[in-house]
């Protein structure tokens, strides 16, 4: 019975936030900022890259190489999910949406929905873009068949799990996001603890030396996360790539479970 009352709020609420969020000026402008960026940033990796040759030649990864763009890339779709939330706080439009839909975590759960929606799509072409990218530009960089390397392809069982998997990331990043803007509810100081969280440990980690160095790697989300592009065995590999994507599922999880308590008791 429970579960039949549910369902018209449900629905409701999933409507009414991909309104919200289709309508936003933003939107629109961050997906192809987040494609542009990430398949760009990768363009120029690769045509900065120049590998070295012969048998004490370290071997390289390409893969990971040619999704190198989605470092930078998670930025922008942090940024989208930081104005999913804080762009109603900052106008007063949370109290509208809370009284009309007094199921506050039915809100969050529907903004998660149609976020992941997005950032879907935006991911399937910004990694499909990276790696055609590196497979018409590594091989220039001395990492073609010529040189020992396979071209970068889906039909290669790693490629094609390395390529899900930065799909997944970047949805997990963005409803990690999702929860800690829904927390601290302002757009600024979000997007500050955001990319502090995500670039300051990796940071940190150059800076002290194993063991720390390898803890710290493999409990931050972004390093943890990014393992899963890994394709190539190799001894500074600190956690295996499933497993460190579901590190970083568990932050988004803490992320949106904290959010989803705070969002109940609070104020809005």
């Amino acid at each position: 019975m429970l579960r039949d009352e549910l369902r018209p709020a449900w629905s409701a609420a999933v409507r009414a936030e991909w309104t919200k969020l289709r309508t936003l000026p933003s939107t629109t402008w961050l997906l192809a900022g987040t494609v542009a960026v990430t398949v760009g940033t990768t363009a120029i990796i690769a045509a900065a890259t120049h590998t070295s040759t012969g048998p004490d030649a370290a071997r390289q990864d390409p893969t990971k190489l040619a999704l190198t763009g989605i470092d930078l890339g998670q930025a922008i779709i942090a940024v989208l999910a930081v104005l999913t939330v804080c762009e109603e706080y900052g106008a007063g439009m949370i109290r509208i949406t809370l009284t009309a839909m007094p199921r506050r975590t039915v809100v969050l759960a529907a903004k998660a929905v149609n976020l992941t929606g997005l950032t879907l799509i935006a991911g399937l072409v910004a990694v499909a873009g990276c790696l055609m990218t590196g497979r018409l530009m590594l091989p220039g960089a001395g990492l073609g068949t010529a040189d020992g390397y396979p071209l970068v392809s889906l039909a290669h069982t790693a490629t094609l799990r390395a390529a899900a998997g930065s799909v997944l990331y970047l949805i997990l990043i963005a409803l990690l996001v999702l929860g800690i803007a829904t927390a601290i509810r302002d757009t600024a100081v979000s997007v500050g603890v955001v990319l502090a969280l995500l670039y300051l440990p990796p940071l940190l980690a150059q800076a002290v030396s194993d063991p720390l160095r390898r803890h710290l790697e493999q409990i931050a989300p972004m390093t943890a996360g990014l393992a899963v592009q890994v394709t190539t065995s190799s001894p500074a590999q600190v956690i295996a790539p499933w497993a460190g994507l579901g590190i970083l599922a568990m932050w988004a999880a803490g992320s949106l479970t904290t959010a989803g308590v705070l969002l109940r008791i609070r104020d809005a």
